[in-house]
This record gives structure tokens, C-alpha cells and sequence, in this order.
């Protein structure tokens, strides 16, 4: 989750693949962006207030009447099976809670839309983390035990219009990169469930350059490897966030290295923006892309190349804070 980027930053399918054709939305042409969903960050407190607002959340995307993924992000795992809010350090004095109270928020999510939902509307509910290793846990660790909430959730929404996913918001500048690939490993070995990567390209080259190194040790191999190349149960939804377009034209360069380098090109599902977190909050100086230009972006730069072309980009979706 980022609100903002520095000028350096700037420098710089089996049951996935059923769960992705189970939605009713159609696929998205070049000449329009998909109506967009909206996800959320979820600064859980503990108390019961949560529930009614997972519920009220639910619901209103019920509403809509849109198919389509949408993503919960729970903020930053922590030491001894607990959660940090979304945007906090491991200084902040903000409270933590059990990581089973994720589960516990995610199911009333899913009762809130199957109460209120109209014209059939079905959801992929992304249930996500961040790459944030200053929690104190090892990737590995981590990444098992957010595969044993999305597991527990799913069994307990076991039927409805509401499929129970994960998601990960991995950028390079929060973790080393063996952090995160050893999140995305356990996580992928523990589950066939689709994980949703909404990852940022921190200091990534942009296509037609011969440049490899990312941000903090990365390279766009490893943002490959995270974003697909780990499990075919892996769907990139990356943050499109920026108004001049170089984050799509990062992430072209990211699957056109899969695809020089036999790993194939990056498995995109749709696109991520921010304009409604960036509406309630500020401080978004050229990172307020609306979700339709999000979209268009990528689309459109992944399609100027016939090594990273797609026919098909499903999903838009747009972050808000609750």
C-alpha cells in the first residue's frame, strides 16, 4: 500500500484458473475499462464495531451489482499471530489484533454481499497482507499461517456468491527479496487457492530498457516470481497508480522478462488504483489515478508489445480506506 512515491522510486490457472472463470463479469475490451470494484484497507481494532462494519462494506459492494475481485488488505503480520494496521511501521502504538480476527472480518464481509447483492453479482473476496518484515516473523512462517487463515475463511464461507482468496501487496522496498519469495512459496504450497498480487515495481526499469535491478536488492525476476512465476495460482492485479503511466510501462518490462527468460509473461487478471484513498487522505501528488485510467494504462502498454499483449484484462479495482 503506498499513498505516495519518491522521484527515486520513479527512476528506477487448475483451481486458479476455475476460480478466475467462476465470475460473471465480462472481459473488459480495449475500448472500454470493466466497471471498477472497490477494495479496502482494514485497520482491525478488536472490537465489535468490526463486525458491523465488514457487514456495511459487504453489503454496499452487494449493491453495485458488479462481479469481480475485490481485496481486504489486513496491514502487516506480526510476531505471536498478530496484525498491524495497513501504513504503520512496527513503532506504531496502533493496535494489534489475532490474525483470526482477519477471518472472523472477512466472513462478515461475505454475509453483507450475499444479503444485499443484486443481479447476481458473485465476488472474489482477496484477503491480503503486506511484504512488511519488520514484524518479526520469517517469510516462510508468515506466508503459512495467511494460507491457513484464507483456508479456514473459505471452509467457513464454503457457499454464496463469495469466493475466499488471497492477496499480497509484496514491494520490494519493505522486505528483502527472499522474504517475499518465501512468503509467495509457503503461502502457493500450502493452498491451491488463487493468490492475488497487487505488488507494486519500486524502482523497476520500464520496457525496452536493458536495466534488471529494482529497488532494495530486487530485480525484475523477482517481481516476476512473486507476481507469477512461483505457482500458477498466482494473478497480478499491480498498482497502477501513477498519472503518467510508468508504472505500466514497469510492469510491461517485468513480463517481457518472463517471457526472454522462459518463465512465460506475467499472468494479469486487471489492474489496482487508489483514487478513493487518496480522496479521503491526500498526499497523492500524481498517484491518484482513477481505476478507468489505471486500467487503460496497462491495457494499453501491455498491448503496444507483441511479446507482452493480452486479450483479455477482467478486473479494475480501487483501494479505499473503510
Amino acid at each position: 500500500m503506498r499513498i505516495s512515491r519518491s522521484s527515486a522510486w520513479l527512476a528506477s490457472m487448475s483451481a486458479a484458473a476455475m476460480a478466475l472463470t467462476c465470475l460473471t463479469a465480462a472481459p473488459a475490451s480495449a475500448a472500454a475499462a470493466p466497471a471498477h470494484t472497490v477494495s479496502r484497507y482494514v485497520p482491525l481494532t478488536g472490537a465489535a464495531s468490526d463486525a458491523t462494519a465488514a457487514r456495511d462494506a459487504g453489503c454496499a459492494e452487494g449493491r453495485t451489482g458488479r462481479s469481480g475481485v475485490r481485496v481486504l488488505f489486513f496491514g502487516t503480520q506480526e510476531s505471536g499471530g498478530r496484525l498491524r494496521h495497513p501504513g504503520t511501521t512496527a513503532g506504531s502504538t496502533t493496535p494489534r489484533v489475532p490474525v483470526d480476527n482477519a477471518r472472523a472480518y472477512a466472513a462478515q464481509w461475505a454475509a453483507g454481499f450475499a444479503a444485499c447483492r443484486t443481479g447476481g453479482a458473485t465476488a472474489q473476496l482477496a484477503m491480503g497482507v503486506n511484504n512488511k518484515s519488520d514484524g518479526g516473523v520469517a517469510g516462510a512462517t508468515a506466508g503459512a499461517e495467511w494460507a491457513r487463515i484464507v483456508t479456514q475463511t473459505a471452509r467457513q464461507v464454503s457457499s454464496g456468491p463469495v469466493t475466499i482468496v488471497g492477496a499480497v501487496d509484496a514491494e520490494p522496498s519493505w522486505s528483502p527479496r527472499a522474504w517475499a519469495r518465501d512468503w509467495v512459496d509457503a503461502f502457493t504450497g500450502a493452498t491451491s487457492r488463487t493468490l492475488y498480487a497487487a505488488n507494486s515495481a519500486d524502482s523497476c526499469p520500464t520496457y525496452g530498457s536493458s536495466a534488471t535491478a529494482c529497488a532494495n536488492g530486487w530485480s525484475l525476476g523477482d517481481l516476476h516470481y512473486v507476481a507469477t512465476g512461483a505457482a500458477r495460482s498466482i494473478h497480478a492485479i499491480p498498482q497502477i497508480y501513477r498519472t503518467d503511466g510508468i508504472q505500466a510501462r514497469q510492469w510491461s518490462a517485468i513480463s517481457s522478462w518472463g517471457v526472454r527468460n522462459g518463465a512465460g509473461p506475467v499472468r494479469f487478471a486487471g489492474a489496482m488504483s487508489q483514487r478513493m484513498a487518496c480522496d479521503q487522505r491526500g498526499g497523492c501528488t500524481n498517484t491518484n489515478n482513477t481505476p478507468t485510467a489505471a486500467w487503460t494504462q496497462l491495457y494499453e502498454e501491455l498491448n503496444a508489445h507483441s511479446d507482452t499483449a493480452v486479450r483479455e484484462l477482467p478486473y479494475v479495482t480501487d483501494m479505499r480506506w473503510p
